[in-house]
């Protein structure tokens, strides 16, 4: 039976560091899973007021959807202001909704920084940390993911350099491990 694997990249820029990263994890995935990305950038704010069956957005329904039909998720963000992107909290957030109803519990969760900056993230890696502990998402503790210095990783057509797949297919493996004793 194929595993799905959630992706949610929290940069929505085209051209994202962030999405080209995501993309080269789900490259390393064995047979047997399967990834599916979830899209948060057409996500509206999160308001209490209209998380009622009458009025909830669609795109909240979509999001909630997509994040129960997977088994495990891959998070990857950068930093803004030592924290995660808006609409990756936001996402975090809709997910978690209506109360009793937390979309995420359970799911095994890898968190991955990528960042321009030496310091690779280090703020949003730890803030989406505390969330995902919250939510009920065991996260993978070792090895960690902080990618620093992205722009130096990969070159004009997108191709990231051996060496940092082969430290990323580490970490994939190191998850599937984890993973696997949890689902």
């Amino acid at each position: 039976m194929t595993k799905k694997i959630g992706i949610l990249v929290g940069s929505l820029r085209e051209g994202s560091f962030n999405r080209i990263v995501a993309n080269k994890f789900v490259e390393l995935l064995p047979e047997g899973y399967e990834a599916k990305f979830i899209e948060i950038g057409d996500v509206e704010f999160f308001n209490e007021d209209i998380d009622t069956p009458e009025k909830t957005p669609a795109s909240w329904t979509r999001l909630r959807e997509d994040i129960q039909s997977v088994d495990g998720v891959f998070f990857f963000t950068p930093e803004y202001n030592r924290s995660v992107p808006a609409a990756l909290k936001n996402a975090l957030d809709v997910g978690s909704r209506p109360y009793g109803q937390n979309s995420w519990a359970k799911k095994p969760a890898l968190v991955v920084s990528v960042s321009m900056g030496a310091i690779a993230g280090f703020g949003a890696n730890h803030h989406l940390r505390q969330t995902l502990a919250f939510l009920d998402m065991p996260t993978l503790q070792q090895p960690e993911a902080y990618i620093g210095s992205v722009h130096e990783l990969i070159d004009e057509e997108g191709n990231i350099n051996e060496g940092t797949t082969g430290f990323f297919k580490t970490i994939v493996d190191a998850y599937l491990e984890f993973f696997n004793k949890l689902v």
